[in-house]
């Protein structure tokens, strides 16, 4: 009789801290291998810095100029007589995309300013020109 009643009296225990600690460790794994899962979807140039440098979470269209002169739209290398063209496709379908112009900073000047111009002329509303944050 005796030994049933110490039975009862030893009830199994349930350990909450553990498990929360657990639970916590898996959000910080997920939350962590989430952040190198994000794709770029740009072509690598060299950008030139700027200190009032803002990022723009919205999503937009690139237009690249790379360092031998070739404009690409997105990811597609596109010529500028067509760029026109493409960019007012766009623009009937949403009149306030925005187009992020991203130029390497070897590009002539001359070069980044044609390009800005058949933007404007294609009807791009909101143009902005990408840089790398300057540091002070």
């Amino acid at each position: 009789m005796k030994l049933r009643s110490m039975r009862i009296a030893e009830q199994p225990q349930l350990m909450v801290i553990p498990m929360i600690d657990i639970i916590f460790f898996l959000l910080v794994f997920f939350m962590m291998s989430t952040l190198y899962m994000v794709e770029q979807h740009t072509m690598p140039v060299n950008l030139p810095q700027a200190a009032a440098v803002q990022q723009d979470t919205q999503r937009n269209i690139n237009i690249t100029v790379t360092q031998d002169g070739r404009v690409m739209f997105d990811q597609e290398e596109i010529p500028l007589a067509l760029l026109k063209k493409r960019v007012g496709i766009e623009t009937v379908n949403q009149p306030d995309k925005v187009f992020v112009l991203r130029a390497d900073k070897q590009v002539e000047y001359g070069k980044v300013i044609t390009v800005l111009d058949e933007l404007k002329l294609a009807g791009a509303r909101r143009v902005a020109v990408a840089a790398d944050v300057k540091e002070r």
